[in-house]
């Protein structure tokens, strides 16, 4: 087994303990947050932990009325002009916590008088020590280049914060049950690694999600470019209607992102018609309307609110690209060019 499936498998796991170790803190930032009167939060970040971010855009946005602004860290480092931070919260989310830029947006926003917080697997890295509260991901060692368990645990941390911050009993216990239904979601796994064999060679895709599974549609394009060297391109379904659905014929690689939810409808509509261009369909979706028209249907096997989906939904996204870079002959542990810490500023 790969040193990649090890860690996709862990992730139940490494959400339950990362749930249950961090909740006081992150409490703790919640109540500072309140305290403090914070009016936005900027947040830094890159790689798999950027995707992490567009969750936290919808998630902040929606449960707790926070506008969110990913942060564009060469300001703060090549071209020396940081914004104004005052009121903000300043997140910086790395899996290594070395990353120069990343650092270098939470220094500038605590110089600034901003609250500061972390979300890190490694604490006592640069940027844990820049950040006035740190949320810990409680994930181990993650030695697979391509980074999982940390996603969802990053996904946790942010989901901890903000069920937290609204003061919502009902979310926190619905947040509870998500390692449960993780679990439940790798059974999917035979199913996909059946299925990889039609991408094995595949050259591009689209993928498509939106509201909270914008962030999800990023993740996949995200494991299917550094592992299958496969051009794969993410969009919101607003987004793809406006000019990239012209890319779609017969046969072109679709994977959409479509659990129940409010923007279900939408994204049914979009792959109603991307099915009679007869594009290559896989869905992900817990919805039978929706499976009905993919080539490849995979089945959500646990059913969460909306705002928990991105946990479950990028789960299939993560299996497909391991069995994908396997069906292409490649090695999942060492995808060319890459290394697990990369360092910009």
């Amino acid at each position: 087994m790969s040193r990649l499936s090890r860690e996709i498998h862990e992730q139940p796991e490494v959400l339950a303990r990362m749930l249950d170790e961090q909740a006081g803190r992150a409490a703790e930032l919640a109540d500072v947050i309140r305290e403090r009167n914070v009016c936005y939060a900027v947040l830094a970040a890159r790689g798999t932990s950027d995707n992490a971010a567009r969750y936290a855009q919808y998630l902040f946005g929606s449960l707790n009325g926070l506008p969110v602004a990913l942060a564009t860290p060469s300001l703060f480092t090549i071209y020396q002009t940081p914004p104004r931070l005052r009121q903000a919260l300043v997140l910086g989310i790395s899996q290594s916590g070395q990353s120069p830029d990343i650092v270098a947006v939470v220094e500038e926003g605590r110089r600034q008088g901003a609250l500061t917080a972390a979300v890190t697997n490694t604490p006592d890295s640069p940027l844990g020590d820049a950040a006035e509260h740190v949320l810990a991901l409680e994930a181990g060692d993650e030695k697979a280049v391509a980074a999982t368990k940390t996603y969802t645990a990053q996904l946790g941390a942010l989901a901890l914060v903000a069920a937290h911050l609204a003061d919502d009993e009902e979310r926190l216990a619905e947040l509870s049950r998500v390692p449960a239904a993780v679990e439940k979601t790798l059974a999917l796994e035979e199913t996909i690694a059946a299925a990889a064999q039609r991408y094995a060679h595949a050259t591009q895709c689209v993928v498509l999600g939106r509201g909270y599974n914008y962030a999800t549609a990023f993740e996949i394009a995200l494991k299917l470019k550094e592992l299958t060297y496969v051009v794969a391109e993410p969009y919101s379904s607003a987004d793809f209607r406006h000019g990239p659905v012209a890319l779609v014929e017969r046969g072109f690689p679709v994977i959409a992102i479509a659990p129940h939810g409010a923007v279900y409808g939408d994204m049914l509509s979009l792959v109603e018609e991307l099915a009679e261009r007869d594009a290559e369909l896989s869905i992900i979706s817990d919805r039978d309307e929706a499976l009905d028209l993919a080539r490849v249907p995979l089945r959500l096997r646990a059913s969460v609110p909306e705002w928990l989906s991105p946990f479950v939904c990028v789960v299939p996204g993560q299996l497909l690209a391991l069995h994908v870079t396997v069906a292409k002959g490649y090695d999942p542990d060492h995808p060319r060019g890459l290394t697990k810490v990369t360092e910009t500023r």
